[in-house]
C-alpha cells in the first residue's frame, strides 16, 4: 500500500475533525461554523485549490434550491396554523383513546415526511404535536418519537421526502417511475415496520386515554390557501421527477409562487418569512460538498469503492444487505448528510447502480433512526425538543432505535431484493 503524502494526511485529518466537532458541538458552537471553518481552512492551507472549492458549492446548487424552497414552505404552513391544525384535528381524532392518537400522528408525520420533506416534520409538526399532546395531557414521549422516526422511515417513498435523497444521486437521479419501482414496495415495508416495532416499544402508554379535549382549530382562509398551494406544489414535483428534472429549481420557484399569492392576499411582509429560513443549513450543505470533495481529490474514495467491490463480491442479495447494514450504522458516526454526499461520490465513481445503489440509499435514509446524530432531521428534531425545556438523551433514544432500525433496514432491504428478483424474473 503507498503511503499518503503529508499535506494528503492533513488533510484528512482536518476533513475528519471538522465532521466529528459537528457532531460534538463543543461549548455548543453551531454544526455550520465546525464545517465551514474545516472548508475555509483546507483553503487557507492550499490543501485544495480555490477553483474546487468554488466547483464544489456549484455542485450543490439542486440541494440548496430545494432546501430553500421546502424551508419557505415549512415556514409559511407554520405562520397560517396548517400544523397546528392538523396537530388538533389528530387529537380530536383520536376520540379519547392514546393508541388510537399514535396512529393519526403517525399518519400525519408520513404524510408531511412524504411531501414536505423529512426536515419539515422534524423542525414544523414537533412542536405542534407537543403543544396538543400537552393540551390533552397525556405522555408526549411516545408522540415525539413518532415525529422523530417517521421522519427518516418514509423518507425515500419520494425522491423529495428528504434532501438526502438530492445528495445521493445528485448525479443521475432516477425519474419518478423507476423510483417508485425500486423503493415503492421497500418503503412501505419500512413505514410500516417502524410503526408495528413503535406500537410495541411504547405499549404501556398507550393503553391509556387521554383525559382532557383539544379544541378545534379551525384552519384560517389563509391556511387554507396555503394548503391549495402545498398541493399544486407537489403535482408540480413530481411532474418534474416523472419527468426526469432536477428537483430544486422546480421546488423553489413553486414555493415563492405560493408565498407570493399567499402574502398578497394576507398583506403579509414576505420578507420576514425568508429570515425564517435556516440560511446556516444551506452554508453547512456547501461546506460539506467542498469536504467531501476534497476527500476525492486525493484520492481517499478509493478506499470506499474497495469496500463495494468487496460487497458486490458476496452476491447481489447478501452483498446489498450489508452494504445497508454498514451504511445505516455509519450514519451515525459521522451523520448522513456527510455520509450521503460521500456514498453519491463513491457510487458514481464505480458506475455501480441497481440493486446495489438502492441498498446505500436505503441505508442513508433509514440507518439514521438508530440514534440522534444519525441525521440533520433527527439533530433538528432534538433542537425543537430542547427550545420546548423537554430533552432526549443519546441512550434514550438508543434505546429505541437499537430496536426499530434494524428491524426496519432488514425488512426494506427484503422488500428491495424481493422486488429485484421479480423484475429479474419478469
Amino acid at each position: 500500500m503507498v503511503p499518503l503524502p503529508l499535506m494528503h494526511i492533513l488533510l484528512l485529518l482536518i476533513v475528519s475533525a471538522s465532521i466529528a466537532l459537528m457532531l460534538i458541538r463543543p461549548r455548543g458552537i453551531r454544526e455550520v461554523h465546525w464545517i465551514g471553518g474545516g472548508a475555509a481552512l483546507l483553503v487557507a492551507l492550499r490543501l485544495i485549490p480555490l477553483r474546487l472549492a468554488g466547483h464544489a458549492i456549484a455542485e450543490g446548487s439542486d440541494v440548496y434550491l430545494f432546501l430553500i424552497g421546502m424551508m419557505l414552505l415549512s415556514e409559511l404552513a407554520r405562520e397560517h396554523g396548517v400544523f397546528e391544525w392538523l396537530s388538533a384535528a389528530a387529537v380530536r381524532g383520536a376520540r379519547g383513546s392514546c393508541s388510537l392518537l399514535f396512529t393519526l400522528v403517525y399518519a400525519a408525520g408520513t404524510v408531511v415526511t412524504i411531501f414536505m420533506s423529512n426536515d419539515a416534520t422534524a423542525v414544523v409538526l414537533t412542536p405542534a404535536i407537543l403543544a396538543a399532546v400537552r393540551k390533552a395531557k397525556v405522555e408526549p414521549l411516545p408522540y415525539l418519537f413518532v415525529c422523530a422516526l417517521i421522519a427518516n422511515a418514509a423518507s425515500f417513498v419520494l425522491p423529495i421526502s428528504n434532501p438526502a435523497n438530492l445528495v445521493v444521486f445528485h448525479s443521475g437521479m432516477p425519474t419518478l417511475g423507476h423510483w417508485l419501482a425500486a423503493f415503492g414496495v421497500p418503503s412501505l415495508a419500512s413505514i410500516a415496520a417502524t410503526y408495528a416495532a413503535m406500537r410495541w416499544l411504547f405499549r404501556e402508554e398507550l393503553r391509556r386515554s387521554i383525559g382532557h379535549d383539544v379544541e378545534a382549530s379551525p384552519l384560517s382562509a389563509d391556511g387554507k390557501l396555503v394548503l391549495a398551494g402545498l398541493v399544486g406544489m407537489i403535482a408540480v414535483l413530481l411532474t418534474a421527477s416523472a419527468l426526469g428534472w432536477d428537483l430544486g429549481l422546480p421546488t423553489c420557484l413553486a414555493a415563492l409562487a405560493i408565498t407570493a399569492a399567499v402574502s398578497i392576499k394576507a398583506k403579509s411582509n414576505p420578507l420576514r418569512l425568508a429570515r425564517e429560513i435556516s440560511w446556516a443549513t444551506i452554508a453547512l450543505v456547501a461546506g460539506l460538498f467542498i469536504l467531501v470533495d476534497a476527500v476525492e481529490s486525493v484520492g481517499a474514495l478509493s478506499v470506499t469503492q474497495a469496500w463495494l467491490g468487496q460487497a458486490q463480491s458476496l452476491g447481489p442479495g447478501s452483498g446489498a444487505l450489508a452494504v445497508s447494514l454498514m451504511v445505516g450504522i455509519a450514519n451515525n458516526l459521522v451523520n448522513n448528510l456527510p455520509l450521503g454526499l460521500i456514498a453519491g461520490a463513491t457510487l458514481q465513481a464505480a458506475h455501480v447502480k441497481g440493486l446495489m445503489a438502492n441498498a446505500v440509499l436505503i441505508g442513508v435514509d433509514l440507518g439514521p433512526n438508530l440514534s440522534v446524530t444519525g441525521s440533520l432531521a433527527t439533530i433538528l428534531w432534538l433542537l425543537a425538543l430542547r427550545r420546548e425545556k423537554l430533552d432526549v438523551s443519546f441512550w434514550s433514544f438508543f434505546k429505541v432505535g437499537v430496536v426499530v432500525m434494524p428491524i426496519a433496514l432488514v425488512l426494506s432491504m427484503a422488500a428491495a431484493i424481493g422486488m429485484q428478483a421479480l423484475q429479474g424474473v419478469f
